[in-house]
């Protein structure tokens, strides 16, 4: 399988290092790379970890819906201006740029989150937060399908 799953946590040093986890790093070498880009997640405070092959192919689909309203442009520069490629070490540790650390608000110990194509790096409570609000939206969305078919 070549999904990021689950939930991991791991401990941020000082200098901004942290191991991705060995689930994580499995799947890297399934795809065929070590390379990552990180960006914030633009609405979340949450650092996007993508193989960089896969981010190489959304960033060519990834379109605006309306260009006349959102210039791709502004697209452009928000995928790729705040983007960081990185590569781990052998003992699969990347250096976190202080940038995206603040965004995410993180401190000594980070969550990882696969989102399938892709992962993210969380502060905890953060991440538990956001995965309970994910839960109850699709729990709703779910119960007003079935009720509607009833």
């Amino acid at each position: 399988m070549t999904l990021f799953l689950g939930t991991h946590h791991n401990r941020l040093d000082k200098k901004g290092r942290v191991s991705i986890p060995a689930p994580f790093r499995s799947i890297l070498e399934k795809l065929g790379t070590q390379d990552l880009v990180l960006k914030p997640h633009p609405l979340d405070p949450s650092v996007e970890c993508w193989p960089q092959t896969a981010f190489e192919q959304f960033s060519v689909t990834a379109t605006p819906d309306n260009p006349l309203e959102d210039p791709r442009d502004d697209l452009m520069m928000a995928l790729f201006s705040f983007a960081e490629g990185l590569r781990p070490d052998v003992e699969g540790r990347v250096v976190l740029p202080a940038g995206l650390v603040a965004h995410a608000g993180l401190t000594d110990t980070v969550s990882f989150a696969g989102v399938g194509t892709h992962f993210q790096i969380w502060a905890p409570g953060n991440l538990a937060e956001r995965q309970r609000a994910a839960f109850e939206k699709e729990k709703a969305r779910l119960q007003a399908l079935r009720d509607r078919q009833a």
